[in-house]
């Protein structure tokens, strides 16, 4: 049954977060270029002048994608897959303490940046155990993926990154599992979510789905406790540090299996074992979702925004990512194509995992 009012509401609520996180930025980006050293500035246009002369996106092409992903995003509410304004419940106070603490952040950034401190956070976090390509300061960022701040200012941070459009990139993720649940017992399925992250996913997976039984993994204690504390009361969801890249679960025990920004930070390798890994624990007929950063030709127009994307941000594997052939890496694996659609500056690979 259509809810046209709570998609309305649902609409007003994310243009407002767009505004609010476009503004906020605006203003980050134009703090981060007055801290920027000479050294930063040298090698920025160092790697620019590598770059191929591929184009950006024009203002009203990032516009319209942007209009595509709200009315998608707003579809799933009329549709009533999930209910309006379910991200980023995050009180004034609490942003306002997150919007200091990421402000502060951008001088040591833009210092990383400019002596390209890349691993820093091995000095500050023990790394026993965890694979080297994990153990850096992805973005510059204080922490990498390792420290109790880190992951309390990771939602916010990405979401200005994103201009406010994260949540509603992760949510194209509900369709797929709408699909996927259709005429079933929710109660006798099984979700994997892997590098769940703060559990943001998780959270919408489960207002949308909540007799759906969840496990996520992640390989950062801190960030699996921040999402512990997101999903405080939730039902039917189990939380563990893991590596995606030996699932500690049975052949076939998962009926969906989620993966989110992932990808484009781990290395060519590391991105087939994974596949295979999710693929192993995935039942037959069971659905894959995978949402990541677009790749170069799924939207011409943005290819050079896509490029020069890893100028600003330690993002070691992106450049490799961008070209990789994904699509015959989940043919190997047995993952065959359902479904595929960009999302703003994300794409969505929806595949079934084949009998056999």
């Amino acid at each position: 049954m259509a809810n046209p009012v709570d998609a309305s509401l649902h609409l007003v609520g994310q243009v407002a977060k767009v505004g609010m996180f476009a503004a906020v930025h605006q203003l980050g980006a134009s703090y981060a270029k007055r801290q920027a050293t000479d050294a930063t500035t040298t090698r920025e246009e160092r790697e620019r002048s590598q770059q191929s002369d591929t184009r950006h996106p024009t203002r009203s092409e990032i516009l319209q994608a942007l209009r595509d992903l709200i009315a998608r995003d707003t579809a799933l509410v009329n549709d009533g897959i999930c209910p309006p304004l379910t991200d980023y419940h995050v009180s004034l106070p609490q942003t306002a303490s997150r919007l200091r603490a990421m402000f502060a952040d951008i001088p040591k950034s833009a210092e990383r940046s400019a002596n390209e401190g890349r691993q820093e956070v091995q000095d500050v976090v023990d790394t026993t155990g965890l694979p080297d390509y994990y153990a850096q300061n992805f973005h510059y960022q204080t922490g990498g993926y390792l420290t109790s701040e880190s992951a309390r200012l990771y939602d916010l941070q990405v979401e200005t990154l994103f201009s406010g459009t994260a949540g509603a990139m992760r949510r194209q993720a509900l369709r797929p599992i709408a699909d996927a649940v259709a005429g079933r017992n929710q109660r006798k399925m099984q979700l994997l979510d892997v590098a769940c992250g703060t559990g943001r996913l998780m959270g919408e997976i489960s207002k949308a789905f909540p007799a759906l039984s969840q496990n996520g993994i992640d390989l950062s204690d801190a960030y699996i406790e921040e999402a512990r504390q997101h999903l405080k009361g939730r039902r039917g969801i189990t939380l563990d540090t893991a590596n995606a890249e030996t699932l500690d679960f049975d052949d076939g025990m998962f009926d969906i299996v989620t993966c989110s920004f992932l990808f484009h930070e781990l290395p060519a390798p590391v991105r087939r074992t994974v596949i295979a890994e999710m693929s192993r624990v995935l039942a037959p007929g069971g659905t894959l979702i995978f949402i990541d950063s677009m790749q170069l030709g799924d939207a011409p127009a943005f290819d050079g925004m896509l490029e020069a994307f890893p100028n600003r941000f330690h993002e070691p594997y992106y450049r490799n990512y961008l070209s990789d052939t994904l699509d015959d890496a989940f043919h190997e694996a047995n993952l065959v194509r359902a479904g595929q659609w960009n999302a703003f500056l994300s794409k969505v690979m929806v595949r079934r995992r084949a009998a056999g």
